[in-house]
């Protein structure tokens, strides 16, 4: 089990200096140019003499629909178009004049599909080991701060049970002859049972109630961490900010070639497939296979590298960089000097960090720390010893008055002078939505 002591979990503010060291290199141009093109001719080119049908127009719809704000949510949706591409793609599922070969065209147009279908599989197999190793890394790196006695066991095998079953539906559904839009209907409701399971565990409710109700040694910040990893308007947003637009860019691509593609299929018999058309398509599948790859890269790398805790000064001196100067006081003989914080959120994080000014002789000073709640209790929450300096942080767990005490009264003849800075840091909370 590794240590959670003196850490808190990453806020907004952290990961938008975080994110400042990987910037993301603008998506090629081409995407939106080909994308508008591929689209138009699909609504404009194929349905110009064959109005489409019912599902055809839900596809349009589809197509047209502003992308998904979550970036985990427009993984599955690019994975569920590269499927449906993939298996348009497949010969069996070829228009019939387009299986006979019957035209030098056709052969040439037979030859390219056959290449679009390996970019497009490489493509699908980059995003699939993505979306694992995120699960396992995420996944992982909880348990690694969990205890390592049964409650880590239990969560293990009920979470094996749990893919098990997910994984059973699937090909149940798959089995049934369920279509690639109903397969992926299932998998993101699956998506977000992952997700309620997860904030289950954060909050010790759920299918972990009776578990957690052993919480002794469980870390709170990891509880914290792991009930508001997914929340709405959470530290992630940041990345949604920073990173959705060109995932945005690349889940249109993917809606409008596959758009394409299902409507020409459906008139290929009756109307004769132009130069500029395959022109189009091919450059438009290489683009966004390239693209999408690199996109893929680069934000495994963001992921990998990114901590979900950070400590408490980091924290502190992200949120109020502007306000980071040490106070400087004299605390005269006989006489203590104290910092009153009012918390309103239990979780919120209270930090110090402070040191005697030293002369010819060390000195020392008295340090406590006390609470008292909205009932007028008073709790002391660190015991009185005397240092030459200490840094230090605690989660609180009840709003109320918690007070910092540098007691110099047993000195008779000395000064101190104190150098400190106290740090209160409120929780992340729901304020701005793995994702």
């Amino acid at each position: 089990m590794v240590s959670t002591e003196g850490l808190v979990p990453i806020t907004r503010s952290f990961l938008a200096s975080y994110y400042d060291n990987y910037p993301f290199s603008p998506l090629s141009s081409d995407v939106s140019r080909l994308t508008d093109q591929i689209f138009a001719m699909a609504t404009t080119d194929l349905l110009k003499d064959s109005p489409p049908t019912q599902g055809e127009s839900l596809l349009v719809q589809e197509a047209e629909r502003q992308p998904p704000h979550k970036v985990d949510e427009n993984m599955w949706k690019n994975r569920e178009q590269i499927e449906e591409i993939l298996s348009m793609l497949e010969p069996t599922h070829w228009p019939r004049a387009l299986q006979q070969q019957s035209t030098v065209e056709d052969a040439e147009l037979v030859s390219l599909l056959g290449r679009l279908q390996e970019n497009f599989k490489s493509t699908l197999s980059t995003l699939e080991r993505f979306q694992a190793k995120n699960s396992e890394f995420v996944f992982n790196t909880v348990m690694t701060y969990m205890p390592q006695d049964f409650r880590g066991t239990i969560i293990r095998q009920q979470r094996d049970r749990s893919e098990r079953n997910k994984q059973a539906a699937i090909d149940a559904l798959v089995s049934s002859g369920g279509s690639i839009r109903d397969k992926y209907a299932l998998l993101w409701e699956q998506q977000m049972e992952r997700r309620r399971q997860l904030a289950e565990l954060g909050s010790a409710t759920g299918v972990y109630k009776t578990l957690m109700k052993y919480l002794v040694g469980v870390p709170e910040v990891l509880m914290d961490f792991i009930r508001q990893i997914n929340d709405d308007q959470g530290p992630m947003e940041e990345q949604r900010q920073r990173y959705g637009p060109p995932l945005y860019s690349l889940t249109k691509m993917a809606h409008s070639i596959s758009l394409f593609l299902s409507l020409l299929w459906g008139r290929l018999e009756t109307s004769k497939l132009q130069k500029n058309q395959v022109v189009i398509l091919e450059e438009a599948a290489d683009v966004y296979t390239s693209e999408f790859q690199r996109f893929i890269k680069f934000i495994g790398e963001v992921f990998t590298n990114s901590p979900f805790f950070i400590t408490a000064e980091d924290a502190g001196t992200l949120s109020i960089r502007k306000d980071d100067d040490y106070r400087e006081i004299s605390v005269p003989a006989g006489s203590a000097h104290e910092v009153s914080l009012t918390v309103e959120s239990v979780n919120s994080y209270i930090a110090w960090d402070f040191s005697l000014v030293q002369g010819k002789l060390n000195v020392d000073i008295g340090f406590s720390v006390e609470c008292t709640n909205l009932s007028g209790e008073k709790t002391l929450i660190l015991p009185y010893q005397r240092y030459e300096a200490n840094q230090g942080n605690f989660c609180t767990c009840v709003p109320g008055n918690y007070k910092l005490i540098w007691d110099n009264s047993y000195s008779s003849f000395f000064k101190k002078v104190l150098r400190y800075k106290v740090d209160c840091i409120p929780p992340v909370v729901d304020s701005v939505s793995i994702d």
